[in-house]
Formats: C-alpha cells, structure tokens, sequence
C-alpha cells in the first residue's frame, strides 16, 4: 500500500475508534434508541437520493438493517447508557469476529482453520478476564448487552456475506433507511414520548456535532473510505487496521474522557486484539459440497474485511462474495 493509503486507513481506524468517546458524549443529550435512531437518519438522509437505486435484494437490506441498526447498535447504545465504558466497549465489540465466524461456520459451512480456532479461544479468554476486570469495578448488565451486540453484528456480517452487495456506500446508506422507524417506536415505548421531546427540544451544538459524526464522518466518509482502499489492495492489507480501533477507543477515552485502565483491562485488550487478529486473519476453509458463494474460502483472497465499530464488512466492488469480519459504532 502507498504511504497515503496506510494513512488513510490508518484514519478510518482513529474515526471509528474516537467514535465511541463522541457515542458517550451523545448519551449525555439523547436517550440511547433516539440516539440510534437519528444517527440512522441522518446517514440516510439526503444520502439515499444520491447513490442511486439499491443494487441487492430488499430482503437482504432490511435483515442487514434489523441486525445490525436495530439489535448491534440500539444494544451497544444502551449498554453504554447503562455504564459500558467507551474505551471497554470499543474493545470488547470486536469479538464479533469470533461470533461471525462461528455463525459462519454454522450457517456458512465455512470451516475454521486451526489458526482461526486458537484465536476464539484467545479472543474469549479476553472477554472472561474484561468480565472480571469490569465485574469489580462497573455495571456488569451494559458489559452484556455490548457482548450481545457483538453476537448481533456478527449475525450481521454472515448475512452480509449472503447478500454480497457490490457497492459498500450504496449499501449502507440503504441499509440505513431500515432502522430508522423501528428504533423511534422502540424509543417511544420504552424511553417515553416526553423524554425523547425533552431531548429534541434541548438539542444544541454539541448534540448536533455528534449526530453528524456518528452520522457522515463514521458511516459516510469511514465506509466510503474502506470501500475504496478494498477495492485497490486486497482483503489481507486493509483488515489489520481495524484491529486499531480499540487502540484508538480506549486511548481517546482515556484523552477526553479520563476513563482509567487498570492492569487487567490492559491483558484484556492483549488477548482480545491478538485473538480477534488470528481469527479475522486465519484462512477459512469451505466445507466439502458447500455452494459455490456461500463464502471464500480463504479470507486472504475476500473482497470483504472488518468495518470496525458501527457496521457490517464491506465487500470490494468486484468481489462476488464478500469476506469476513466487519462498520462503525
């Protein structure tokens, strides 16, 4: 990769990663799903009038959308309203890629090597000791509920796979348009009509300088940016930055935020980045019979890779199917 590209990369990393210190600030004006649900929106909007009709099936779009808009991000969302440290849950999240695999495998057929199966284990070894680090220290149901949203993104991802878009921004922006209504009935049933109007009334600045970094800056500019290196390098150059993400999260939470990281968070975040690498990395095999686009069989050849913190994988334009791991927070 050219030394312009590495940066640019590299800056995709640090957005997604500061994207969770700007999440927590945006709890502190919205109630969690309202939150989620005009992040969404203004991704959509004027998006969708922009980048042209849908290139995948509907059915794939509002599955991606419910997944990944309505379970990953309203369950991240409300694990961080509910105490989930920023820098924690920018950590803990990418075990997703132990959860998609494992959906792989099982809807997929795609079979694991060795390498990638060490990696789970490693990878979850991390999430037992985070577990420990944060049951003594924070709320353990926000911690869940950011562990369940990683099981949801990587339900996500394998159906992204499924649906094998050819176009990364135009599937997002579409994808984006799903959730925006099934979040806002959500917030009024469960966050209360006076609420989410308390919050809307009280918008401000700083509330509308959040919503149009989770919006424009993380979704718009950082997938657009991935989609564009996946389609100039391979799968296999562009996918270890997103193991930055937590880098870039933990440490901007500890910048602005002053969350602290205590000695066990720190073994965490090793045995979590050095899982999610051999997990994400590992070549995958098809199993004997599989149908041909049901998956690579090697990652290193995907025309997909990791979209770290708010998203699902982002195919390269050629691909025909997409590969592993995955957007945004």
């Amino acid at each position: 990769m050219r030394p312009a590209h590495i940066a640019l990369a590299a800056l995709v990393a640090a957005v997604w990663g500061v994207n969770f210190v700007v999440i927590e600030i945006g709890l502190d004006h919205f109630p969690p799903l309202l939150f989620s649900a005009l992040r969404f929106l203004a991704a959509a909007l004027p998006a969708v009038f922009l980048v042209g009709r849908p290139k995948v099936a509907w059915k794939w779009i509002v599955a991606v959308g419910l997944a990944l808009g309505v379970a990953k991000f309203g369950l991240l969302f409300t694990g961080m309203d509910l105490g989930a440290p920023a820098g924690l849950s920018s950590l803990v999240l990418q075990v997703q890629a132990v959860f998609t695999a494992l959906f792989a495998f099982a809807a997929l057929g795609e079979r694991p090597a060795r390498r990638a199966v060490l990696g789970m284990a490693v990878a979850l070894a991390g999430i037992g000791v985070a577990a420990v680090d944060e049951g003594t220290s924070g709320p353990v149901t926000g911690f869940v509920l950011v562990i369940v949203a990683a099981a949801c993104w990587g339900v996500s991802n394998v159906l992204t796979r499924k649906a094998a878009p050819p176009d990364p921004l135009n599937w997002m922006v579409w994808v984006s348009t799903v959730p925006v209504l099934p979040l806002l009935a959500l917030s009024l049933l469960l966050e209360g009509p006076e609420r989410d109007l308390a919050a809307l009334r009280a918008l401000d600045w700083t509330g509308a300088g959040v919503i149009l970094y989770v919006a424009w800056v993380t979704t718009v500019f950082g997938f657009g940016a991935w989609g564009w290196l996946l389609r100039r390098h391979p799968a296999s150059s562009v996918a270890p930055f997103s193991l930055l993400v937590p880098v870039f999260g933990m440490s901007s939470a500890a910048l602005f935020l002053g969350e602290s990281v205590s000695p066990l968070r720190w073994v965490a975040a090793a045995l979590l980045v050095g899982g999610v690498a051999l997990t994400s990395l590992s070549p995958r095999r098809t199993a004997p019979g599989a149908a041909a686009g049901g998956g690579p069989a090697d990652a290193r050849h995907s025309g997909a890779s990791p979209a770290p913190s708010g998203g699902q994988p982002q195919p390269a334009a050629a691909a025909p199917a997409p590969g592993r791991p995955s957007l945004t927070s």
